[in-house]
C-alpha cells in the first residue's frame, strides 16, 4: 500500500502493459548470505536460466509477535508507538491473526511459473518484510541470470508506491543483471476482464444495490504534483464497468494514512453513508487497486466499511479478490511475454 517516501519521478508512458528498462544500479548488492533461508533453493532454480521475473508485494508479518519489527520496517526504521502496535495487533487479530498476503503472492508466483515453464524463473520478494526484495535478489549473485523483469503487484502507477518497489529492486540488483520493470497495468484488457468476472460471480448488482469501486488513497499533495495514480484508478474503474456492463457506479478511496495533510477521497465509509442517504439499500464494493486479499481488504473493507454500512442501515457485499485466478495470472504472463518479445526497432518492449 502506498505510504509515502522517496521515489523516482519518471513520467509514465502510454500503453496498458508498459515495461521500462532500468540501467544497472550504482549500489551493488551486499553479500549473498543476506538471503537467509531459501537462498540455496532459489539458486538451484536459476542455474542455467538467463531470465528471471520478480513479483514484488508490500509484505506482512507472519505472526502478531513480529508486529513491532514489521512496523519499524514499514516506517523506514522509526519504531512505532505503543498505540500503533496495539491497534495493528487488534486489526490483525480481527482477521485471524495474520494476513494471507505473502502466501497469496507465493501462489501467484507458482502459478506464473507453471505458465512460463523452465526458461524463466519466477521469484517473489517483499518490500517491508521477509523475504525481502534485497535478500531474494542477492541470491542471483554469481548465477547465470543476466536480466530480470520486476513487477510491482499494484495495477496503478504511483511515485509513492511503484517507484519504491523499483528503487528497492534497482538498489539490490547484482552487477551485470539488466533490470526491466512494469510501470502500470491498470488498463490491461485481461485485468479489466478479471475484475469484471468477479462482479459477475457476485451476481451483479441486485435491485437497490449500487457499485462502489475502491482503491488505496494517497495524499492530495502527491496528485497535485502530477502523480497519475488517481487518473489511472478512474480509468480502471471505467474499464471494469464497461467490461461488466454496469450502467452506473461510484468511485471511492480507502485506507488513508493518519497524517495532518488531506488525502484523496471520497473515503469509502463516507461514500457508503452517502449512498444510504440517497436511498440505496445495499452496496457492492469492488476493490480495483489491489490484486489479492490482505489487511486493506479483510479489515478495512470487511470490518470497517461493513461496520459503516450497518450503521447506515444498508447491506454491504464485496467481490472476491483476484488472488491467483487464471485470468489474473494471464495478465502477469502477458506482461512477461511482452518483455521477452523484441520491439520493432529491436529494443525491449
Amino acid at each position: 500500500p502506498p505510504r509515502g517516501g522517496r521515489a523516482r519521478r519518471d513520467p509514465p508512458r502510454g500503453g496498458p502493459a508498459r515495461t521500462h528498462l532500468q540501467p544497472r544500479p550504482r549500489h551493488p548488492a551486499g553479500n549473498a548470505s543476506r538471503a537467509g533461508r531459501g537462498a540455496d533453493r532459489i539458486r538451484s532454480r536459476v542455474q542455467g536460466v538467463s531470465a528471471a521475473v520478480l513479483l514484488m508485494a508490500h509484505g506482512t508479518p507472519s505472526s502478531l509477535d513480529e508486529m513491532v519489527p514489521y512496523l519499524t520496517a514499514v516506517r523506514g526504521g522509526r519504531p512505532p508507538s505503543d498505540g500503533l502496535v496495539a491497534e495493528m495487533r487488534s486489526n490483525y487479530a480481527a482477521i485471524g491473526g495474520r494476513s494471507p498476503l505473502t502466501d497469496l503472492t507465493f501462489r501467484q508466483r507458482d502459478a506464473l511459473q507453471a505458465r512460463l515453464g523452465p526458461d524463466v524463473t519466477v521469484l517473489a520478494g517483499m518490500r517491508n518484510w521477509h523475504p525481502y526484495i534485497r535478500d531474494v535478489l542477492a541470491t542471483l549473485q554469481g548465477t547465470t541470470v543476466d536480466r530480470l523483469l520486476a513487477i510491482p503487484l499494484a495495477p496503478q502507477f504511483s511515485t509513492v508506491s511503484v517507484c519504491r518497489y523499483v528503487d528497492a529492486a534497482a538498489t539490490a540488483l547484482p552487477p551485470g543483471v539488466a533490470l526491466g520493470f512494469v510501470e502500470s497495468f491498470h488498463a490491461h484488457p485481461l485485468l479489466l476482464q478479471a475484475f469484471a468476472a468477479r462482479i459477475r460471480e457476485a451476481g451483479m448488482p441486485a435491485e437497490g444495490e449500487e457499485v462502489i469501486f475502491t482503491a488505496h488513497s494517497l495524499p492530495e499533495r502527491v496528485i497535485r504534483e502530477g502523480d497519475p495514480y488517481a487518473t489511472q484508478v478512474a480509468e480502471t474503474a471505467a474499464g471494469v464497468a464497461a467490461a461488466a456492463g454496469l450502467r452506473s457506479y461510484h468511485l471511492a478511496f480507502q485506507s488513508a494514512g493518519r497524517t495532518p495533510e488531506p488525502w484523496i477521497g471520497p473515503d469509502l465509509s463516507d461514500a457508503i453513508r452517502a449512498r444510504a442517504a440517497a436511498g440505496a439499500r445495499a452496496v457492492l464494493v469492488v476493490p480495483i487497486g489491489f490484486v489479492c486479499d490482505h489487511t486493506e481488504i479483510l479489515f478495512d473493507v470487511d470490518v470497517q466499511a461493513a461496520g459503516a454500512a450497518r450503521e447506515a442501515g444498508i447491506a454491504l457485499r464485496r467481490t472476491a479478490s483476484l488472488n491467483d485466478s487464471p485470468t489474473f495470472i494471464s495478465v502477469l504472463e502477458d506482461l512477461v511475454r511482452q518483455w521477452q518479445t523484441p520491439a520493432p526497432h529491436g529494443g525491449p518492449r
